[in-house]
């Protein structure tokens, strides 16, 4: 056996990786380096990244702005406790996210994983209320069809069909949760938001904040919705007395095409969770952003503070990283990148709606999703892919792809032709 296959074999038989069982009957590849927009495998071939490292490499890898801070830094502070003690990294990154971040965030409070930034909202939330007089407002509202985080509140508000409860239902907080918005971002269909009405006119009194992903549902389905929901949602949260929560983890910083998803419809939510894309991919990093009068309750409040503080939050390292990752982001023609990758989706994936096994091809900004009618064959598509020299990483029936935003031309075209021909492939495969 080669070194690399003495090394995969012990991968397989200790290493537990995410969504899968011991030992792992389908064994990751291993990589060797990174460039741009491509992955390169121990055993030399060049795989064109479809996935961007689970959404959150937006320049690509091994950006020499973002390299060049990380070298910097590490150099003169790659960590200290945020306890007690601040530093420069983490007071440019804050300016940074309040000024950029719908207007009314100005609280801002790291973390380490976009999980975590959730359960942070979760505990903002829970805590408000009980700071305000309120303690029998510790339920929240949902939406079917969405996506939150792996932790135990977390899960808790992920689809109750189609998420964890099938596991851990009877262990987890009971929520209630609303139909999913109507699909299509241009939808004029607005009966949906009877249903989210109804919930908070019978339950206001126990709710202490509806949760969401702001425009789009992604880890669920990769569904798009109308502006106009999130728009009554916040109007309906007003009424009720109730916060609301945007999960922009997914959504955040440009992926679909607007810098955040609340943006789509002009709206400030009291509350913000951010991850994934805040450190370009590069290192784990997340925040959680509250309104005034949120952080200002709980500090008037009974013990007076956030009950939360993770060892590494606000790691320098980290932020200096993001305040990288985000310069070169503004510094760059975004919009316009995520406009080509947009065009080039809907010339090149959205036919694939014609095939039979297909159920529905969804396209916003640089997120496309093929949804096929048999959730079996994502690890044979996957396979087929990166033989076609693409890294997909399909989630049941859902094979999709949010590549960075400077992925060049070439490999855009390379990207959607492997995701085409697995796809194709797999699916004349079943008919034979």
């Amino acid at each position: 056996m080669t070194d690399w296959q003495t090394r995969q074999a012990f991968d397989r038989d200790h290493i537990w990786h995410p969504y899968a069982p011991m030992p792992n009957p389908q064994p990751p590849l291993a990589v060797q380096a990174t460039q741009g927009s491509h992955i390169t495998l121990a055993d030399g071939r060049k795989l064109i990244d479809g996935m961007s490292s689970w959404w959150a490499a937006i320049h690509g890898y091994n950006h020499p702005d973002i390299v060049k801070a990380m070298h910097h830094q590490i150099d003169v502070m790659p960590h200290t406790m945020f306890g007690g003690l601040t530093h420069q990294p983490a007071i440019d990154l804050a300016q940074k996210l309040v000024s950029l971040t719908p207007e009314g965030l100005e609280k801002v409070f790291f973390v380490d994983s976009g999980s975590v930034a959730m359960e942070v909202a979760i505990k903002m939330a829970l805590q408000y209320q009980i700071s305000r007089g309120q303690p029998q407002k510790n339920r929240l509202l949902s939406v079917k069809g969405g996506y939150h985080g792996d932790t135990f509140a977390t899960m808790a508000l992920c689809d109750p069909d189609n998420g964890m409860h099938t596991t851990f239902g009877p262990l987890l907080p009971q929520h209630f949760f609303a139909p999913r918005p109507n699909p299509g971002l241009t939808n004029t269909d607005d009966s949906d938001i009877e249903a989210l009405e109804t919930i908070l006119a019978a339950h206001h009194n126990e709710i202490a904040a509806l949760t969401l992903e702001p425009i789009i549902q992604g880890a669920g389905g990769m569904r798009p919705y109308r502006p106009g929901y999130l728009k009554q949602a916040r109007a309906l949260c007003n009424r009720y007395d109730v916060l609301l929560i945007a999960d922009e983890i997914a959504t955040g910083f440009g992926r679909t095409g607007e810098l955040f998803g609340c943006n789509w419809a002009d709206i400030t939510p009291d509350i913000m969770a951010l991850g994934k894309t805040l450190t370009g991919g590069y290192i784990t990093l997340a925040a959680t952003l509250a309104t005034e009068t949120v952080s200002q309750t709980i500090s008037q409040g009974d013990p007076g503070l956030l009950m939360h503080g993770p060892t590494y939050m606000a790691n320098p390292l980290a932020c200096a990283t993001a305040n990288a990752n985000i310069d070169v982001l503004l510094n760059s023609p975004w919009q316009a990148n995520i406009a080509r990758i947009e065009r080039h989706f809907q010339t090149h994936l959205a036919p694939l709606r014609e095939q039979d096994g297909v159920k529905d091809v969804r396209i916003l900004g640089a997120i496309a999703a093929v949804e096929l009618t048999r959730a079996e064959l994502g690890p044979r598509i996957q396979d087929l892919a990166v033989e076609l020299g693409v890294w997909l990483r399909p989630f049941g029936a859902l094979i999709y792809t949010m590549p960075a935003y400077n992925i060049p031309d070439p490999s855009l075209s390379g990207l959607t032709d492997g995701m085409v021909g697995a796809i194709t492939h797999a699916l004349k495969e079943t008919q034979s």
